[in-house]
């Protein structure tokens, strides 16, 4: 607003300079930090003085005394302020002390973390997962994570609440204000260079003497020498055995000595080995021999198999395939238990790999090689049916614990195996014929149709193109179902084999029951492979009819519709 107008007015000119000159001076925009002098101190409030504002800014005294400057303001002390508002509905002037404070803190806190710098701050109270730190000198809260608060375990901290002390600045959240502390990083850090001179004192090879065990941890043991220096012993340097956690071997308090085998100098890191203190057992491997048996105590047990040891610290696999000659899948724990001594051979040495492999069952008896001895192929037994599936029985034989194969097309020579198998069930008693013998590959192969009569046997002194005499069982679409008389089993004579006139060749002309001549087309018991036909018998007489009955007139009384064609055929052939 324009309050003069006649600049050549000296009193116009001089206001102006004055006015100019003084806005100058004053800076006073909303949310910027400013100072004012205490004026005026009452039981609720305080009155500021700040130039530049039309009306004195009010602060309330609680909030004071929650800074903790309640008693240290008095009048005429400058105190800052958050300018919040220049003039609110009421026409006043709104301000913060504590909002100003925590800007103003936090501004520290951020130069703090960019530059890395420890900050004072003392801890005033426990949370969830940590304690809460303030800053001693802007007030601002942070967070001390409880991993944060020292470098080892502490069960009590009560020796360390309101104690000023430093603390490092580990992560900061500009969007949410949040700041995150550690006291840890502060006493690591002046451990870090006493911890680097300690590590400088030891070289891979050295043995370090009573090493005192501290803790525990799945994939190792942790020792403290001489009380500066925790070094770590890997599970795997433990021991020649197999370990599988450290408390298997060691108690807390415990001292052993160790060797060095490794110095991380950037990390300040030693790693230790307490195996290596002893002799390595692989070394005399050759007091070992294959296909020997030996006693070895069972010292693990797993879904896989069993670990074993030969000697202390020379552990061996045996896999679960090495129990039993029998059984399939067998389970270690059905058959042992950590700390039985069985019986085992030695199957592989691998030295490159630090390998041995043992077999449990090479000590036990071969069943298969019994049952090789006692019944070779072509024997006739009694077995019992011990289990079935969809396309075999698997039969045990007398007192032999074996399980033999005994599969659905050598249960009959008559009908359809899968069929035939429906017929039997577990338990039952069944004669059987051995036939094939596997010792390495563990199968043996047995037959029940081998025991019975081959009705193929019926066609031993018959030969191809022999005439023989069948009875017509059923007929349908595809031919008829015969039987040669004195034979047991059925055949089959295929449409297109029941005559040479197509028209003849009708499965429906028989009804069944009849029986007829037909000549075997083809024969072979090996394969047990037998075709019949009607169509060859009658192409074979008709044939000898040729030969024999040379003249016209003599084949019109033989029962052949197109033998008067085929005899003028023949003479105009001559």
């Amino acid at each position: 607003m324009e309050i003069y107008k006649d600049l050549t007015n000296p009193d116009n000119k001089q206001f102006e300079q004055l006015l100019n000159s003084q806005l100058s001076k004053i800076n006073i925009e909303e949310g910027k930090i400013i100072e004012g002098k205490v004026n005026k101190i009452t039981e609720k409030y305080v009155f500021l003085h700040v130039d530049g504002l039309k009306s004195e800014p009010v602060l309330d005294i609680n909030e004071l005394k929650t800074m903790g400057l309640s008693e240290k303001i008095k009048v005429g002390e400058k105190i800052s302020v958050l300018l919040e508002k220049l003039e609110d509905k009421m026409g006043e002037v709104v301000v913060s002390a504590s909002k100003a404070q925590k800007i103003k803190g936090w501004d520290k806190l951020v130069e703090a973390y960019e530059k890395k710098v420890p900050i004072m701050g003392k801890i005033t109270s426990k949370c969830k997962g940590g304690c809460i730190v303030e800053h001693i000198d802007t007030g601002s809260l942070m967070f001390l994570p409880g991993s944060q608060i020292s470098d080892k375990p502490l069960k009590d901290i009560s020796h360390l609440m309101n104690e000023p002390q430093k603390f490092a600045l580990i992560k900061l959240d500009k969007v949410r204000g949040n700041a995150c502390v550690s006291r840890r990083e502060i006493i690591s850090s002046f451990k870090k260079e006493d911890k680097a001179k300690i590590i400088d004192r030891y070289k891979v090879g050295d043995i370090i003497k009573g090493a005192e065990v501290k803790g525990y941890s799945t994939f190792g043991c942790f020792f403290n020498v001489n009380g500066e220096l925790d070094v770590l012993v890997h599970l795997q340097e433990i021991s020649y055995s197999r370990v599988n956690h450290p408390d298997e071997v060691f108690n807390i308090g415990e001292k052993h000595d160790l060797k060095v085998i490794s110095v991380d100098k950037e990390k300040l890191q030693v790693g230790c080995s307490v195996k290596q203190m002893s002799p390595d057992p692989f070394e005399h491997i050759e007091n070992y021999e294959l296909n020997k048996v030996y006693k070895a105590k069972v010292t693990k047990i797993m879904d896989f198999g069993a670990f074993c040891e030969l000697e202390p610290g020379l552990t061996t696999l045996l896999h679960s395939s090495e129990l039993s000659w029998t059984k399939k899948n067998v389970s270690a724990k059905k058959m042992f238990k950590v700390g039985d001594e069985i019986d085992c051979v030695i199957t592989e040495i691998d030295k490159e790999k630090r390998r041995v492999a043992i077999s449990h069952r090479l000590t036990l008896e071969n069943p298969f090689e019994t049952f090789n001895k006692k019944y070779p192929v072509g024997s006739v037994v009694n077995g019992e049916i011990v289990n079935k599936n969809e396309y075999s029985l698997f039969v045990k034989v007398e007192n032999i614990n074996v399980d033999t194969f005994l599969h659905c097309n050598d249960l009959t020579y008559l009908n359809n195996g899968e069929e035939e198998l429906t017929k039997y069930k577990k338990g039952d008693k069944i004669k059987v014929k051995v036939l094939e013998i596997k010792v390495e590959d563990q199968k043996i192969r047995v037959g029940y149709k081998q025991t019975q009569n081959d009705p193929l046997d019926w066609f031993s002194d018959k030969k191809k193109n022999q005439t023989i005499t069948v009875k017509i069982i059923s007929t349908d679409n595809k031919g008829l179902i015969v039987r040669p008389e004195g034979c047991d089993m059925d055949f089959i004579i295929k449409k297109s084999q029941i005559a040479i006139n197509p028209a003849d060749a009708r499965p429906s002309r028989f009804t069944g029951g009849e029986k007829i001549d037909c000549a075997i087309s083809e024969i072979d018991l090996n394969k047990r492979k037998i075709s019949l036909s009607m169509k060859l018998l009658e192409e074979i007489e008709k044939k000898e009819a040729l030969e024999k009955y040379g003249a016209e007139g003599s084949g019109k009384n033989l029962p052949f519709s197109s033998l008067s064609d085929d005899l003028k055929k023949k003479d105009n052939e001559k």
